[in-house]
């Protein structure tokens, strides 16, 4: 398995010619390479098997996947990532800048609802064969600027697990199957199907993993959920900037992140179910608490109310809504007044789905659009409401939630900030991430590298394109860019 690296990427374009000349005419070229920092394909099985022939000591032409740091595999170089596009886009690419290895490998969370999906590329639009054959045409013509070619992409991709053939064919038509194999490909020509494993998280790591054997031929990995989903939240609050922030009253800001005193925080994970995890550092964690109400409540009593095909329809049916017409609120108890003395202003719900105790209307005489809001707005509120509970028992003061119920939506993140910010009296503080939904997903891809997160934290880790503040008044937070040339420094791929 790949480990973390957060060393600077080796400046091999002055060396290669010479490695090059080296190989073609002496065939002693093990003491050339090992100067230059790099190791050939065949060359640590010739280290270890006596009787290799010696047809294997003369080179081809590296490949991406053949031409890697000396004693390594391909490595992750998580250095000056950053979140490519505008602020308000959601599950954004992330970019890694200086990634020189072809490290082609995926990872999978898959949930009682949701098929979550992070992939590495790097040239969108590529498969891997046709990356090596694109590396080897431009090194034997002696281009000496490229290779190795740096740079890369996470990408994230979600599926309902209802259609996991969807994922399946997702998988397939890039090919991405074949990218992530054993240690035993490092030293072959070519990959072995046989040898393919994948990592994967959640349930469906489980249940679905006959089938992935049967439709793509490779082996599931299954890692621990809660491993992943700290892992995964940990590695975006260290290294991505501009990944947290806070949302209260239709205002967003980026939040950043003191990395020395990002610990403890909790950590809340609203998918199907809701889990509340106490983080106290890398691989130190603590399932806290949890409720069976979140997600997947919204989705099926939503269904059963509003007659709605999916999840995005009945969250959009909430942008339309109206609660009041559902929801009893305290002004409606109190003729239209605040009940100022305890602290509740007149539009705070006293009661969800209150006034359809009195309304002598059955259901079809409620607009879905309101019985969306209200539905959301009882859910999404005991959801901050228990968060905080928790945090006050363990007297933590940062709350971060993530999980794909919230989706980036407005009136989600108004109402579990409202729940915080009500019942800590401003004390603690509910805050939210891009990748919401991914956090799973991530940690399971970072546990194809077994070394800790901070060994990669060698360079500060910048976002190279903030596209200006996220909302109307909205702020962003941390230290300018120094310079035109530094936003313009990054090469697409």
């Amino acid at each position: 398995m790949a480990g973390l690296t957060g060393h600077p990427v080796l400046e091999i374009g002055d060396k290669f010619e010479e490695l090059q000349n080296n190989i073609i005419n002496n065939n002693k070229n093990k003491e050339v390479i090992e100067k230059a920092g790099l190791v050939v394909k065949g060359e640590e099985n010739s280290n270890n098997n006596n009787n290799n022939q010696g047809g294997e000591r003369d080179m081809a032409p590296p490949t991406s996947s053949s031409l890697h740091r000396s004693g390594s595999r391909p490595q992750l170089d998580l250095s000056k990532a950053a979140i490519q596009g505008n602020s308000e886009e959601r599950d954004p690419t992330i970019l890694l800048p200086n990634q020189s290895d072809d490290i082609s490998h995926f990872a999978l969370d898959i949930g009682g609802s949701l098929i979550k999906l992070v992939y590495f590329s790097r040239h969108e639009g590529q498969s891997i064969d046709d990356k090596r054959k694109k590396t080897v045409k431009e090194i034997s013509n002696g281009s000496r600027r490229s290779y190795p070619i740096l740079g890369g992409r996470l990408h994230f991709v979600k599926f309902e697990t209802s259609k996991l053939n969807e994922c399946l064919d997702f998988i397939s038509s890039k090919q991405l199957h074949n990218g992530r194999i054993d240690s035993h490909y490092w030293n072959s020509e070519a990959p072995n199907k046989e040898n393919a494993v994948i990592k994967a998280t959640g349930g469906g790591a489980y249940k679905f993993a006959d089938l992935f054997k049967e439709r793509l031929g490779v082996s599931i990995d299954k890692e621990d959920e809660m491993d992943c989903l700290v892992a995964g939240a940990n590695f975006l609050l260290k290294a991505i900037r501009h990944e947290a922030f806070t949302h209260m009253e239709g205002h967003k800001e980026f939040v950043q992140i003191d990395h020395n005193d990002l610990f403890p925080y909790l950590l809340v994970n609203v998918g199907s179910g809701v889990s509340m995890i106490k983080v106290d550092g890398d691989g130190k964690f603590q399932r806290v608490s949890g409720t069976n109400v979140g997600g997947g409540t919204y989705w099926g009593l939503g269904r059963l109310l509003t007659k709605c095909n999916s999840f995005d329809e009945l969250l959009e049916l909430s942008q339309r809504g109206d609660n009041r017409t559902i929801d009893m609120l305290v002004g409606d108890i109190y003729g239209g007044m605040d009940y100022s003395k305890i602290g509740l202003s007149a539009s705070t719900i006293a009661s969800s789905f209150g006034k359809a105790i009195s309304d002598k209307k059955e259901l079809e005489d409620h607009r879905p659009e309101d019985i969306s809001l209200s539905l959301l707005r009882m859910i999404s509120y005991n959801i901050g409401q228990i968060s905080y509970l928790n945090a006050l028992r363990f007297g933590l003061k940062r709350i971060f939630f993530g999980g794909f119920f919230i989706r980036g939506h407005a009136y989600t993140m108004d109402t579990i900030s409202f729940a915080v910010h009500f019942w800590s009296q401003g004390q603690a503080q509910a805050m939210f991430l891009r990748h919401e939904g991914f956090l799973g997903a991530l940690g399971a891809f970072m546990s194809y590298e077994k070394l800790g997160l901070d060994d990669l934290m060698v360079h500060q880790l910048v976002e190279r394109f903030p596209m200006g503040a996220p909302y109307t008044g909205g702020k962003i937070h941390g230290p300018p860019l120094g310079n035109l040339n530094e936003k313009a420094s990054i090469v697409r791929l």
